[in-house]
């Protein structure tokens, strides 16, 4: 998600859509494995090319939010939207550190996939998701686990995201280790 000036390179975009990925872990898995209702408002935070919009908003009847920094990436979703004849994706061009442009309480569940990461600190931004979110709403937060000191990206390994999620009020209540140095932190807000 290296997108802070807005600029996605192709690569980025073959990998977020590539077989590869499907295989390694699929957006239909990750959706099986997660509590969501028919009836849930999801966003997407950091939403790319839709990987997991365009699947969820097949599911829920609720609207999918796909917030991403990048106007093109939300034309993408939206032509795909289009295709599959989809009525239920908002997009939403909002860039990661500033206010999420969503109502207090309106939203069932986040699902930030590879992005969290990213986002140096990042406590406002979970204060924020669990303001959005409604009381017993989910935040679903993939990432991968770091292999070494030796990286470049700010990885954040399962126990410091954990950490974060608590500091922020979250209780944590599923973990899943679904492909290889990947996990999936199932966290509510309760309060």
């Amino acid at each position: 998600m290296h997108h802070l000036n807005g600029k996605h390179s192709k690569g980025k975009v073959s990998y977020l859509e590539s077989p590869e990925r499907r295989k390694e872990f699929s957006p239909e898995q990750l959706l099986n494995m997660i509590p969501l209702k028919e009836t849930d408002s999801l966003l997407d935070f950091g939403a790319g090319t839709g990987y997991f919009s365009i699947p969820a908003a097949k599911r829920i009847k609720g609207n999918v939010y796909s917030l991403d920094i990048d106007p093109s990436m939300l034309e993408i979703i939206n032509e795909k939207a289009l295709k599959e004849q989809l009525t239920n994706i908002v997009p939403v061009q909002g860039s990661m550190e500033e206010a999420l442009p969503l109502p207090d309480g309106s939203i069932d569940m986040i699902i930030a996939s590879l992005v969290l990461h990213e986002i140096q600190p990042l406590a406002p931004l979970l204060d924020q998701m669990k303001n959005v979110l409604k009381k017993d709403g989910y935040l679903i937060c993939l990432e991968l686990q770091p292999k070494g000191s030796s990286e470049k990206a700010p990885r954040i390994t399962l126990e410091g995201m954990e950490q974060k999620m608590k500091d922020a009020g979250f209780q944590i209540t599923e973990k899943f280790f679904p492909a290889k140095a990947l996990y999936i932190l199932v966290v509510q807000k309760t309060d």
